[in-house]
């Protein structure tokens, strides 16, 4: 027996458990359960009643810095930093908010049990909701187990959780990241990784208990920090979103409003926002909120509205984690510019950001401290053509949104900057036009450079980088976990074949993130790669592997897609089929101008959106 691993508890059992830590390399971080809305049969009898997670743990995985060896997380004495949690924001009991669900850090100090391996477990939680979060890492290598949701009318289902290691997983899906770990010898500079993943329940029941997956074993170790029901976003209906594309330099700004232009595509009689503090490794404080009509340029129709979190006029974020705002009485129009004002009272170097807004945005002078209040925008003094913090408004009511996932074609490059005429706006126009189908809120989660496979921003640190993490990468956060969403719609290719990635690797990320979408319930619509000959970047071998995708894509009508948009076919040239009609090319012949992102969203058949 290889010492160092204490016995370990399952289903309420103790049992006796080895450890051999073996390195290898990570993949990203998967979570899907291939059978939970079908029944799998009447729960079998556990063998121990369910527990409080909390009554479960079994390791320590948290050390205070000045003693390393009081935990033991991975069986070889490393540890994660108790200074370096405090300092992103995650202290012991802390809520957390992390892609929709409300997950709780533990609340033991460190060098005390503060998470459980994972060995068949039978953990109570109850509530209704569209997915199960669950805050984990595996030590030694990733892991991969299967588990079961039991439900309280007697039911159960399946779902299967992939774990990346906590040492070598992917920076693109963790939750956060810690720069040391502690380790017998010290602290050594290496970054810790904890992720937050989700798995699809039946919507509608309720759920009872769940049993977490078997001892992946003796290499490995599949921790559990904390677990809970995503609720679904009843009563909202998601009017406008951005992607956090990266993190990037500021200022160094102090005691500054940040007042964000941002366009609505549902209106409704109250109003909420989310701000995320995707990507970051600190928290960040909000000092107050508001929000107003715009006017014109900062200023408002009339005084601005103030928002609150927990109650409270403002809030501090840790890092990678989300605030939602309460919901405010505030009549929301369709179709109209709002001002979101955010005052940051501290000292700023750095921000997740929508690189590229293509909206002028403002932002008040140095020291000039909270500015959330005015209505007109004389102390608004610079601009901004990117949206920070703010990933998020709700509206009231309304049959829920689309989500559109793209890249700069989507995101709006060479649309005109503050006409609101990229694609996803001319199709909420639309929307709203008729009564044949759901007037849906439009959700642009378009990011410029963004490929489907393989990321541009590495998903940790301070970067230029503009293009965000991969599709693959960032679809739990930019559309399972958005509000109220019904239908997705994807629009992604031409930058992963012009960057030398082959047909077939675009090809089975489309079809990975057909297969995710799915199986969360959502409506799945493909669109065809847009032409882009003349442009540097589009040799001929990209135009056969951008034509195998659209064959692809059209052969897929009814299949992995529930339907297709053949914007290839609206924009290409009949006589050069490799390039866009000159009349809808912005110049650049790879970005659509004004007309031909109209003449897209004009061709949508509205019925395709709906199932």
């Amino acid at each position: 027996m290889l010492a160092g691993r204490p016995r370990r508890r399952t289903g309420g059992v103790l049992v006796s458990g080895l450890v051999l830590v073996l390195a290898t390399a990570a993949v990203p971080a998967r979570a899907t359960a291939p059978d939970t809305g079908t029944d799998a049969g009447p729960a079998a009898p556990a063998t121990a009643p369910p527990l409080p997670l909390e009554r479960l743990f079994d390791n320590r995985s948290v050390s205070d810095d000045a003693h390393p060896r009081g935990a033991d997380f991975d069986g070889r004495g490393n540890s994660l930093s108790a200074r370096d949690l405090a300092a992103a924001g995650w202290t012991p009991g802390r809520s957390l908010a992390l892609d929709g669900a409300r997950l709780r850090w533990p609340r033991t100090s460190a060098g005390k049990p503060d998470n459980v391996r994972a060995n068949g477990q039978s953990v109570r939680v109850s509530g209704r909701g569209d997915a199960l979060s669950f805050l984990v890492a595996a030590t030694g290598r990733e892991t991969r187990g299967d588990g079961t949701v039991h439900y309280a009318d007697g039911t159960r289902g399946a779902y299967t959780l992939t774990a990346p290691d906590w040492r070598t997983g992917p920076l693109a899906t963790k939750a956060v990241a810690l720069p040391h770990i502690n380790s017998p010898g010290g602290q050594r500079a290496e970054q810790a990784r904890l992720y937050a993943l989700t798995v699809p329940v039946a919507r509608g029941r309720t759920i009872a208990s769940v049993t977490l997956p078997k001892d992946p074993g003796r290499s490995a170790d599949l921790h559990v920090f904390a677990l809970a029901v995503r609720s679904p976003a009843s009563g909202w209906t998601g009017s406008w979103s951005a992607s956090t594309s990266g993190r990037q330099s500021v200022g160094p700004w102090t005691d500054r409003t940040l007042r964000l232009v941002v366009h609505t595509s549902a209106g409704g009689p109250r109003v909420r926002i989310r701000l995320a503090n995707t990507f970051a490794s600190t928290p960040i404080a909000v000092g107050h909120a508001s929000v107003a009509v715009q006017a014109s340029g900062a200023g408002a129709v009339d005084p601005p509205r103030k928002l609150a979190f927990g109650g409270k006029p403002g809030t501090r974020i840790p890092a990678g984690a989300q605030a939602f705002s309460d919901p405010l009485g505030f009549s929301v129009p369709a179709d109209a510019n709002l001002l979101v004002s955010l005052h940051l009272p501290g000292r700023v170097t750095a921000l997740p950001v929508h690189a590229r807004a293509y909206q002028r945005s403002y932002v008040s002078g140095e020291g000039s401290g909270d500015r959330t209040g005015d209505r007109g925008g004389a102390r608004y003094t610079g601009t901004l053509t990117t949206w920070p913090l703010l990933t998020g408004v709700d509206v009231g009511g309304g049959p829920g949104s689309v989500v559109t996932l793209g890249d700069s074609i989507t995101d709006g490059d060479k649309s005109t900057v503050d006409g609101n005429r990229r694609w996803p706006d001319v199709l909420a126009r639309r929307l709203r036009g008729q009564s044949v189908v759901p007037r849906y809120g439009v959700l642009n989660h378009g990011i410029s450079a963004n490929r489907v496979v393989g990321d541009r921003y590495p998903g940790d640190g301070v970067s230029t980088e503009i293009g965000g993490v991969s599709a693959q990468h960032r679809l739990e956060r930019d559309v399972l976990a958005q509000t109220s969403v019904r239908t997705l719609v994807i629009l992604e290719g031409i930058n992963d074949v012009r960057s030398g990635t082959s047909a077939d690797a675009v090809i089975a990320g489309l079809r990975s993130l057909a297969e995710r979408a799915r199986g969360r319930g959502l409506r799945v619509v493909a669109a065809t790669v847009l032409p882009c000959g003349g442009n540097s970047g589009c040799t001929p071998r990209a135009e056969q592997w951008r034509r195998e995708i659209n064959d692809f894509i059209r052969s897929e009508d009814g299949g992995v897609f529930h339907a297709v948009l053949d914007f290839d076919a609206v924009i290409r040239d009949p006589q050069r089929p490799d390039r866009m009609l000159p009349a809808y090319d912005s110049g650049d012949h790879l970005h659509p101008g004004d007309t031909g992102l109209r003449a897209m969203a004009d061709s949508i058949a509205l019925r395709k959106l709906v199932g």
